[in-house]
């Protein structure tokens, strides 16, 4: 295995300072991989060498010049298909979006790492808009799992979840409405990083309008916190965006984290866990009990807000869908356009009513919050499935956010929330804590989740990774 392939964006940047390693090196061995691997797990849905090797010999030529344009300049990122790119379409997996439409603009994380001189790979595999938390779609099919291409990566960020995983880029962009980026980052095994909501900028809206965060994906928190640097640079084009705060996610990671008050929940009083994972997350807050943190076992004590979740979340999908009519979505993912038609004889009442416990909610853990420092829970209750499929086999449900209750409750509220691997299942397959902070407390999240995964000191490495 070509070891570029498992460096870091830290430990790429500070080798292109020294000049003993260039961009296009890194570059072309990632292309190398992806070639190797992609038609496995169906990461990318859009490569262009051509693009990708001309801006990454720009930087490499800044370097010479002893001119980076940032601590990510010549870093390769592989870019979800629902940010837009200049030079690139931008379908989110649908087959209703006229590809020239979406031309010539950048989304605000992209002009960030665009301003900082990075590498893109290339566009990964969402499903349709985005919309659920696995990812296939009848444009660009399943991706699979890099630790079993039977399974499922997850989603909806699944193609930049396997792409970092099998060395196929460091550094990934993600979205997360109900748990996008952190179900796949704990199906494959590497670390996903859900903003407070308004952190990080994004246009155009999602059509889950506020449940909407985008965020970054990699092997380490580090380099999740480096990613953070960039994309909170401000950008006026989203009004809903928080005030910026200049915060340096680097700075702080290495501070003790002795004396914290972190709140362990196994199973937030409600949820079926699966007993390897329940024991991975109970050994994890004995971890961080040995780091110095005081960690109770307590529940948040809320009930199951999957109900308003799942009225506001197709009420979003529905809002994408309102234009196109029968032919169109003739075209799409059935289970969306039938989610849909479910949600469009949804009555503002119900709305309203879901918007209300939203509110109780994220006031709830507002003040729960005013006694613990964090929220520690597993990251999901399950390992991946089987492939091409919205919920497993004999599940006692037909959708998604189902199989996954840890996730979507922190949509609701707009909290800091990370997934970071905690060990493989008995199956093989990855299992991740999740971490939760108080709103706009992100550089907290980041620093225990740091000190946990550096204490635990375990980097996951599919067996594909090592292929040749």
């Amino acid at each position: 295995m070509n070891p570029v392939l498992t460096l870091s964006a830290f430990e790429l940047s500070r080798l292109y300072q020294r000049r003993e390693l260039s961009p296009v090196e890194a570059v072309t061995a990632m292309l190398a991989q992806i070639a190797r691997h992609n038609e496995a797990v169906n990461a990318y849905c859009l490569i262009d060498e051509q693009t990708t090797q001309a801006l990454a010999r720009e930087s490499e030529q800044r370097y010479r010049q002893g001119r980076p344009l940032g601590p990510l300049d010549g870093v390769p990122v592989a870019v979800k298909d629902v940010f837009l790119t200049p030079m690139w379409p931008t379908l989110k997996g649908s087959r209703t979006i006229r590809p020239d439409s979406t031309l010539n603009k950048a989304a605000p994380a992209v002009s960030a790492l665009m301003s900082q001189g990075y590498v893109p790979l290339g566009k990964t595999t969402t499903p349709e808009f985005g919309w659920k938390g696995v990812t296939d779609s009848p444009l660009c099919g399943a991706t699979n799992n890099p630790w079993d291409i039977t399974r499922t990566a997850g989603g909806s960020s699944g193609g930049s979840a396997a792409a970092v995983a099998l060395g196929m880029g460091p550094l990934a962009l993600g979205t997360d409405a109900g748990g996008s980026i952190r179900i796949p980052a704990g199906f494959c095994g590497i670390v996903g990083f859900k903003p407070s909501y308004g952190e990080v900028p994004h246009w155009p809206p999602s059509p889950f309008g506020t449940l909407a965060h985008a965020g970054p994906m990699a092997r380490s928190v580090a380099d999740c916190a480096l990613m953070m640097n960039a994309l909170t640079r401000a950008d006026s084009r989203d009004a809903l965006a928080a005030p910026r705060r200049n915060i340096d996610y680097l700075a702080g990671l290495a501070a003790p984290i002795k004396g914290l008050r972190i709140a362990f929940s196994p199973n937030l009083g409600y949820v079926d866990v699966d007993p390897d994972i329940a024991r991975a997350t109970a050994q994890a807050a004995a971890l961080l009990q040995e780091l110095g943190a005081e960690v109770i076992e307590m529940d948040p004590g809320f009930g199951d807000p999957l109900a308003a979740f799942s009225h506001l979340f197709y009420g979003g999908a529905a809002n994408a869908l309102r234009d196109l009519g029968p032919k169109a979505r003739a075209q799409m993912d059935p289970a969306l356009v039938e989610v849909v038609s479910k949600a469009e004889r949804c009555t503002m009442l119900d709305y309203l009513g879901a918007m209300n416990e939203r509110m109780a909610l994220s006031e709830r853990m507002s003040r729960f919050y005013d006694k613990y420092d964090l929220l520690l829970t597993p990251c999901l209750p399950i390992t991946a499935f089987d492939t091409n499929r919205e919920v497993p086999v004999d599940w006692p449900a037909t959708r998604w956010p189902t199989w996954t209750p840890f996730t979507y409750p922190f949509n609701l509220t707009g909290q800091p929330a990370i997934s970071v691997p905690s060990g493989l299942a008995a199956n093989g397959l990855p299992m991740a804590i999740q971490l939760v902070g108080a709103r706009f407390d992100d550089a907290r999240v980041l620093q225990v989740a740091h000190a946990y995964q550096q204490a635990l000191g375990l980097t996951l490495c599919p067996p594909m990774l090592a292929q040749n």
